[in-house]
């Protein structure tokens, strides 16, 4: 009969983000038939029965299974990757296999990157998939959100520190109008709103924010709550490692669906060369934890120790 420890151990091995597949290989390679018969038994979150006392795994567990196997793959098959394969893959996937509910991941990639490495995207998308972002963006997303996406992707900001400071002033201004009149158009919807979200500098864009506040005493984007992708863009752009520190922290959450927790390797892997660093301070200040502690708290295995390396690269 196994004992209530290796049940234990077990257990938590196929729990969390990851499989701690050292503890899979030193208890399940030396269990004998009855062993892992009484680990059936004794796992019904695993294991169902039938009416005639047949265990079997529940199909559910195993789908979750084999994406936590995948992790470590995956998670070293896109850090070994060019940085603009990289992200063209990401948005190509959001685009095709996740629908509506992962387009947050398009506005990431168009906001949180420097105008030559969206650009490197672009073209990374051409050659991998024959189509141009900015067309499959058009195609697959409707609505309101399309002409902010199409324009979010499609654009090559100024990068440097020159900002006219009277203009971010009146854009404040326009902004804080529009907002304030959500219930006649949506901002989504305000030509002038979409203008500045997608064409301005980040530098002015951040002015803009200051401006915001000192206008509304909120920032902008807890007035947008009512608007995701507005109040994403926002946050990507002017408080970035606050929005990556809000990603992690929900992904790194238990009993969570596979594309939710699919952010953290996407994060880690992404910003381990740019600014971990400053997203680890972030992270520490808004929950009382290290990043590292909630990692080793909630990984597995192979896994949890790739993410631990690429998280302390940043210092």
């Amino acid at each position: 009969m196994a004992l209530p420890n290796e049940l234990e151990a077990l257990t938590e091995a196929f729990s969390g983000h990851g499989i701690h597949e050292q503890a899979l290989v030193s208890i399940l390679g030396k269990w004998h038939p009855e062993e892992r018969k009484s680990f059936r038994k004794g796992s019904p979150h695993f294991f169902v029965e039938d009416e005639r006392n047949f265990e079997r795994w529940d199909d559910h567990h195993v789908r979750l299974l084999k994406h936590e196997f995948m992790r470590f793959k995956n998670a070293v098959v896109l850090w070994t990757m060019h940085p603009w394969e990289r992200d063209a893959r990401l948005a190509k996937e959001a685009l095709i296999k996740k629908g509506p509910q992962s387009h947050g991941i398009l506005i990431e990639i168009a906001c949180t990157r420097s105008a030559e490495e969206l650009l490197g995207a672009r073209r990374a998308y051409h050659s991998l998939f024959d189509h141009s972002l900015e067309e499959d963006v058009a195609h697959h997303i409707n609505g309101s959100e399309r002409k902010l996406l199409v324009a979010l992707v499609s654009a090559y900001r100024y990068e440097g520190s020159k900002v006219n400071d009277d203009a971010a002033k009146s854009e404040a201004k326009t902004l804080f109008n529009a907002i304030k009149d959500a219930n006649k158009r949506k901002p989504i919807d305000d030509e002038e709103v979409i203008r500045v979200l997608t064409t301005r500098s980040k530098p002015h864009l951040q002015a803009i924010y200051k401006h915001y506040k000192e206008i509304s005493g909120k920032n902008i984007d807890e007035d947008l709550d009512a608007d995701l992708r507005l109040k994403e863009t926002v946050q990507c752009i002017c408080t970035p490692q606050k929005y990556f520190s809000q990603v992690l922290n929900t992904a790194l959450k238990r009993d969570l669906d596979k594309n939710t927790k699919k952010a953290l390797t996407r994060v880690i892997v992404t910003r381990a060369d740019t600014d971990m660093k400053e997203i680890k301070e972030e992270y520490n200040t808004l929950y009382g934890v290290s990043l590292s502690k909630k990692i080793e708290d909630t990984a597995n295995g192979n896994y949890k120790d790739f993410l631990l390396t690429l998280i302390a690269r940043g210092g």
